[in-house]
Order: C-alpha cells, then structure tokens, then sequence
C-alpha cells in the first residue's frame, strides 16, 4: 500500500548521490525540490549550490529546480543555480513534473527526481514512474506546521519501508 511513497535510493545528502551511475543508466535530467533539499527552508542559493549545479552540468545533466513556493522564491534561486524552474508545483501533481521534464527534454527514464519528502516529492515522481532519491532534510527546525506533521506520517512509512528492504 504504502510502496507508490518509497523512494528508490536514498541519501544522506545531495552530495552524496552517485550521478554518475545514473548517468550511465541513461539519465540525461534531474529534477530537484529547493527548501530542505538543496538549501534549509527559504535560504537562497549560496556559492555552495552553485559551485554544486556546475559539478551536476559539468557531468551533462540538465537540471530543474521544482518548488510550491511562489516565482518570487524560486525564479533568482533557479538564475543563481543556472537550472530551468518550475514554482507553484502544487506537488505531487503531475502537472508540474511533466513541465519540469518538458524544460529538460527528457522523459521518466531519463530523468531523476531528488527531494527530502515522501508525501509530495516522492509520491509526485513515483506516480509518473521516475526514479527518486529521498535525502534526509537539512534542517527540521524550519519546517512549518503541515510539513512537521507531514513528516510524522513520513516516520512511519519510512519504517515499514526499512523494514520490507
């Protein structure tokens, strides 16, 4: 019941992906969620994320950054980071990965999905068969409300996930 939740990988970090084994499986696209992926919740992108986005394109992927936030938040973070951008996500619709995928030219087996949650990150890119990366979230103490209970659900799914493994 709970499998269309599960991530196929998961990591520490960003940084802590193997992409180049993915490149070699043939994807050519990755898609990431911004707040508690890439950067804590409403930081801007830093030096670090872009010195990581050139290490990403440098390998030959194209990238797009995926967010619920407003175009206000995503849009200089996305300039910053040098990735295509899609804001107002409203994930896990559909809707938006397929733009997202439709920016990077790619289609679900040659896109990568990396985000630090099940309920919306997971689920979205789980319901149009891309592979997903699940990164543990870079700071809980920014999450608001509905993501700390989100992630209380989460716990769970994550145990009985560990456990079927």
């Amino acid at each position: 019941m709970w499998k269309r939740f599960y991530p196929d990988e998961r990591a520490k970090s960003v940084r802590d992906i193997d992409y180049e084994a993915f490149l070699r499986r043939g994807v050519r696209g990755i898609i990431f969620d911004i707040d508690n992926t890439l950067v804590p919740q409403d930081a801007p992108a830093t030096e670090e994320t872009e010195e990581f986005f050139r290490m990403i394109h440098a390998l030959g992927f194209r990238t797009c950054v995926i967010s619920n936030n407003t175009e206000e938040r995503v849009k200089p973070f996305a300039e910053r980071a040098g990735s295509e951008y899609v804001f107002h996500a409203r994930k896990p619709l559909k809707r938006s990965y397929r733009k997202a995928m439709a920016f990077l030219g790619t289609d679900p087996q040659t896109t990568l999905f990396v985000g630090d949650q099940l309920l919306t990150d997971m689920f979205g890119a789980r319901r149009l068969g891309i592979p997903c990366v699940l990164v543990e979230p870079i700071s809980l103490k920014s999450d608001i409300a509905t993501v700390r209970f989100k992630r209380k659900i989460e716990k769970w799914i994550l145990k009985e996930y560990e456990a079927k493994k």
